[in-house]
């Protein structure tokens, strides 16, 4: 084995590992369809929904002093006769539900 080829070897191995690296540690996120299943089966339990709606792009949220990437959607269903509406907050990176607003 001659050192051109070891050495083109160990920088094709260097660039390859930082490339994985990089590629492993980036934030990823949930997509908005998957946060917004997420928060119609918690509703579900509660009963049936009429309608719901989510952003596609997420946002900066701040709670308690904690910043968040989040998802705004709503979720409407009717109680009894009576339209209900909620407004939602969930995180982008796992998708579970921080807030809950009744309009």
């Amino acid at each position: 084995m001659n050192w051109k080829s070891f050495l083109y070897g160990l920088g094709i191995g260097l660039v390859s590992g930082y490339a994985t690296k990089e590629i492993l540690t980036r934030k990823t996120f949930v997509s908005p369809e998957k946060a917004l299943a997420n928060a119609k089966n918690t509703f579900k339990e509660l009963g049936s929904i009429s309608g719901s709606w989510i952003h596609m792009k997420p946002e900066v949220f701040e709670k308690q002093h904690i910043t968040y990437n989040v998802y705004k959607g709503g979720i409407s269903r009717f109680v009894e006769e009576v339209l209900e509406q909620y407004e939602f907050v969930a995180d982008a990176e796992t998708g579970t539900i921080l807030d809950v607003y009744k309009i």
